[in-house]
């Protein structure tokens, strides 16, 4: 029996956390053992309290305590725009712009036929509902422009024309400070074609 089963335990664990490999994992895992005793502490009582507290709002799928979150609480928001995202971090980076003020649907995921991933398994059903309620005027899809978040964005938008309701899509071009010598063609394109 190994004197160290802890030590690789807590590695292992680590290494669950997305772009961490067995170099990263060991580091942090050292690093919180021998200088950080408290910290180690303090994170693994936030992760157990968070594990068995969060779960998804009722309404939007985001992260909440409570049965629906306080954003689909909050009656200041523009109840007739809906963005949908495909995680609540996106929804939290859409949030952080401060530009927006309706409400969300998080679809906790995104299509993928190749990884046996459809519409079932992110809750389209329940999107659609959500935004035919009566309330909703325009569904604003904010997947990601990969080629999942993409055709994720089609399949939702072409359902809900087809109940009637206006779609957009976030717009995509050159970043704002970028030179265009190293900006990748496709955005360039798509710049090029979405121009105003």
């Amino acid at each position: 029996m190994s004197d160290t089963n802890s030590l690789d335990a807590l590695i292992q664990a680590l290494r669950r956390l997305p772009g961490v490999g067995i170099k990263s994992a060991s580091r942090m895992a050292f690093h919180l053992l021998q200088h950080d005793r408290e910290g180690a502490q303090l994170m693994a009582q936030a992760l157990q309290q968070a594990a068995a507290t969060v779960r998804h709002c009722d309404l939007c799928n985001t992260f909440t305590e409570s049965e629906i979150c306080s954003t689909c609480l909050d009656a200041q928001r523009d109840g007739s725009k809906l963005c949908v995202v495909e995680t609540p971090a996106d929804q939290a980076a859409v949030e952080r712009t401060a530009a927006f003020r309706g409400l969300y649907f998080v679809l906790g995921g995104k299509l993928s036929p190749l990884d046996g991933i459809g519409p079932k398994d992110i809750g389209l059903q329940k999107l659609f509902t959500r935004a035919t309620s009566g309330t909703v005027q325009e569904v604003i899809l904010a997947t990601n422009f990969t080629a999942e978040g993409e055709a994720t964005a089609h399949v939702i938008g072409e359902a809900l024309k087809s109940r009637g309701l206006k779609v957009t899509r976030l717009a995509r071009g050159v970043p704002a400070g970028s030179e265009l010598e190293y900006v990748d063609l496709g955005t360039i394109a798509h710049a090029l074609v979405d121009r105003r």
